[in-house]
This record gives C-alpha cells, structure tokens and sequence, in this order.
C-alpha cells in the first residue's frame, strides 16, 4: 500500500508541475503577444496628436512661395533681422504658416525679444516639430511647421515666463489673422 500512496503522490507533483508550467507558458505568451501589438496601439493613441502632412514637389512650392519665403521654408534659410513687419505686431489674433495656414501661435504667446525676429515663449500644441542643427556648430533647436515641414527658426532656453523659450520664427513665413472684432 505504501508503493500505490508513494504513486499517486508522485502522480499529483508532476501534475501540479505540468500545470504551473502551463500557466506559466500562458502568462509569459500572454506578455509578448502584449509586447508584440504594443508598437502598434501606441502610434494609434498618439494619431491624435500628429497632423495629415502637406507634400508638394519643390516646383510646386516655387510656385506658390516668393523666393524669399521658398529660402526660409525649403532651404532652412534666414530672413534679415528687423526686416518683418511681424515683429511690431501687437494686435490680437493668430500667427500661421504662410504654406499651409496652419495655426502656430497666438498673438498672446508674442514678445518682445530685441532679436529683430518676432518672437513666441510657447507654440500651439502639436504645431511643430524639432530637430538639432549644427550649422553654426554648436547644436541649436531648429523647429518645422509639422503639416508643411516648413523651416520657420529656432527654440531657444533664453525666454520669458512660463516657459523659458523663445521660438525666433522667421516673419517671413508667418501671415497675421487679426481676431474678428478685436484689431
């Protein structure tokens, strides 16, 4: 009798074993199945925040750009300081990419930052995107229009209050919407 208990005994711990690897098996397949499909629900929860991009050849946008607003835009160029007309704007209203009429920044983000640029201490959510440049060597924070990925300037940590930045846009790739009623 004691041959047959020492049987089943044995019998329950190597089933016990088999389940708890089953389970085991389950969790761990479970988890990387999760892994796997999670790429693809992150970039589906971020969509909200990007925008439908704006493509056109480079003669399309000669066409539709001065020379000058092309250089800025398409060529990461740079307009002369105290050259635009925006600087001294101190209506309310809206400050959008000359390429796309996408809204960048309201007139209450402006400052005035003595750089002959106009000049934004904040940017309207997803409205730009970064990268670093290095044409003057030392990296600078260059920013694009994110639907036309127009060139418009550079974010600096040199700003005022909340943020501390100072986004130096290029006037010349800015068109000023007055506020209906509020000029």
């Amino acid at each position: 009798m004691a041959a047959a208990f020492e049987f089943v005994v044995e019998t329950i711990t190597v089933d016990a074993e088999k389940i708890m690897d089953r389970r085991t098996f389950v969790k761990r397949s479970a988890g990387a199945v999760g892994i796997l499909l999670m790429p693809r629900a992150v970039p589906a929860a971020l969509a909200a925040e990007r925008r439908d991009k704006l493509v056109r050849s480079n003669a399309e946008w000669k066409k539709l750009l001065t020379a000058e607003q092309y250089d800025v835009l398409r060529e990461e160029g740079t307009e002369r300081p105290f050259s635009s007309p925006l600087d001294h704007e101190t209506r309310a209203g809206l400050f959008v990419c000359v390429a796309c009429d996408l809204p960048l920044f309201p007139s209450t983000f402006k400052f005035d930052s003595g750089t002959g640029w106009p000049s934004f201490y904040d940017v309207l959510p997803g409205a730009v995107e970064t990268k670093t440049d290095f044409k003057l060597i030392a990296p600078r924070t260059e920013y694009h229009c994110a639907r036309c990925g127009g060139h418009h300037g550079h974010v600096f940590n040199d700003g005022p209050a909340p943020t501390g930045l100072r986004y130096c846009n290029n006037g010349v790739v800015l068109r000023f919407v007055p506020d209906r009623g509020r000029t």
